[in-house]
C-alpha cells in the first residue's frame, strides 16, 4: 500500500502542444505496472481546453467544480456541470475545457499503453471556439422558442 500525502505532488502547468489558455494539472494517480491507470485533476481557467484528441483505451471525466464544455468530433457541443460523469470511448476524436466565462474542474482517468495515454491532434481555435458557441446559443434560442420561453 502506498498513501499520496496531498500536496505531495506538484502540480503543473497544462502543456500549450495540448492546450488552450490557461491549465492546471494536478496528479493524482500514477499506478506502477501491471497496472496501467493514470489520474489527474486538470483545472481549466475560463475559455481554457484542450486539443483535439483520442484515448487508446477511453477516458473517464467527473466533473468536480465549475462549467465545463465537450464535444466528439461531427457531434454537438455538451454542457458538464459538478457531478457529471463522461465516458469518451477508445479512439473517439473529442476536446473538453472551461465554459467561456466560468472555469472548470474534473478528474481525469486514462489507462496507458506503453505509457501512452493519448493521442494529440489539431488545437480548438478561438475562432472555432466561438463559432461553435455561437452555433449552441442559436440552437438553444431555437429551442426555447419552440418550447415558448423568452428571455428578459
Amino acid at each position: 500500500m502506498e498513501i499520496q500525502r496531498n500536496g505531495s505532488q506538484p502540480s503543473g502547468n497544462g502543456s500549450a502542444e495540448y492546450f488552450t489558455g490557461a491549465v492546471r494539472v494536478d496528479p493524482l494517480i500514477n499506478a506502477p505496472a501491471p497496472a496501467r491507470i493514470y489520474g489527474a485533476l486538470v483545472t481549466f481557467e475560463p475559455g481554457a481546453r484542450t486539443a483535439w484528441h483520442t484515448h487508446p483505451l477511453g477516458q473517464t471525466l467527473i466533473v468536480t467544480a465549475g462549467s465545463g464544455l465537450v464535444q466528439r468530433w461531427g457531434g454537438p457541443i455538451e454542457e458538464i456541470r459538478p457531478g457529471d460523469v463522461v465516458w469518451i470511448a477508445p479512439g473517439e476524436k473529442h476536446w473538453h475545457g472551461a465554459a467561456p466565462t466560468t472555469a472548470m474542474s474534473h478528474i481525469a482517468i486514462v489507462e496507458q499503453i506503453d505509457g501512452k495515454s493519448a493521442d494529440w491532434m489539431e488545437h480548438v481555435s478561438d475562432e472555432r471556439y466561438r463559432r461553435i458557441l455561437c452555433a449552441r446559443e442559436v440552437d438553444q434560442s431555437s429551442q426555447d422558442s419552440a418550447e415558448g420561453k423568452t428571455s428578459t
